[in-house]
């Protein structure tokens, strides 16, 4: 990808090279992947897109990120019984850590990976296409309403 480039003219570029037709609805899919650092999931882009365009359907919302999907333009990120979620800001294998109270999802910035990858490949003899490593947490924003809440129930059963 050209440096000067978004992330945003990428995808697009990318889907007109491929012959995809360009509908505003689907700009602003793209635009809300490129830009979202939340991972939203395909509701939640659903939602924000009615605001702009309100008879845009759940089925083209969609459809729009299973094409860019299958482009590689966007990371699918599956939690179990969770909805998927997706990472049009950064497509390549990285990792997640999750809260598992608000359902929140940070990139964090692990230099160390590339070199547990390398280690991995050496000692197993794989050519490593791919990976995934997520971590499950409470984040620093629950915990602080976990605090609150446990210190307003320790003043309730004092009185």
């Amino acid at each position: 990808m050209n440096i000067c480039m978004s992330r945003l003219d990428h995808m697009v570029e990318k889907l007109k090279e491929k012959g995809f037709r360009l509908t505003p609805q689907r700009i602003a899919i793209v635009e809300i992947l490129a830009n979202s650092c939340e991972h939203p999931g395909v509701e939640q882009i659903h939602h924000e897109i009615t605001k702009r365009f309100s008879t845009t359907s759940l089925a083209t919302v969609y459809k729009t990120v299973s094409l860019l999907k299958e482009l590689g333009e966007i990371m699918e990120i599956g939690f179990g019984d969770e909805t998927n979620r997706y990472d049009g800001k950064n497509p390549h294998p990285h990792p997640h850590i999750m809260c598992v109270k608000c359902k929140s999802i940070t990139d964090p910035d692990l230099s160390a990976l590339d070199a547990l990858s390398g280690e991995l490949a050496e000692e197993t003899g794989y050519k490593i296409l791919s990976h995934r490593l997520d971590f499950f947490g409470i984040c620093p924003q629950c915990q602080q309403k976990l605090e609150q809440q446990s210190n307003k129930n320790n003043k309730k059963e004092m009185l």
